[in-house]
């Protein structure tokens, strides 16, 4: 699995950590699920690892991604933007055919 984390994700991540003392230990899973107006939607949740999970590690934390997800997210560089009005993770995608407008969702 290759997935890039900005350093401003790997820092958000961090603080996500550092609020909760519950998430310690705890890999942060990506993943693509069906849904969303193109297709497929990103999630990212805190979590247990399963066997089958590719793992990668960042700073101090791992990041776990299905075998169906990793394929759809092979590639991905994921990014925390703050924007005027919003913020959020955001994930540019190469394997993404189209996306819709938010970004949350894509189509393959």
């Amino acid at each position: 699995m290759s997935i890039t984390l900005t350093d401003k994700a790997i820092s958000k991540i961090k603080e996500f950590y550092q609020q909760d003392q519950s998430l310690a230990g705890k890999p942060l899973r990506v993943f693509v699920e069906s849904g969303g107006c193109s297709g497929y939607s990103y999630g990212f949740k805190f979590d247990d690892p399963q066997e089958v999970d590719a793992k990668q590690e960042f700073e101090g934390f791992h990041l776990i991604v299905d075998p169906q997800s990793g394929k759809l997210l092979e590639g991905s560089t994921i990014d925390y933007k703050e924007e005027f009005g919003s913020e959020g993770f955001a994930i540019q995608n190469p394997n993404a055919k189209k996306s819709c407008g938010c970004g949350n969702s894509f189509e393959v």
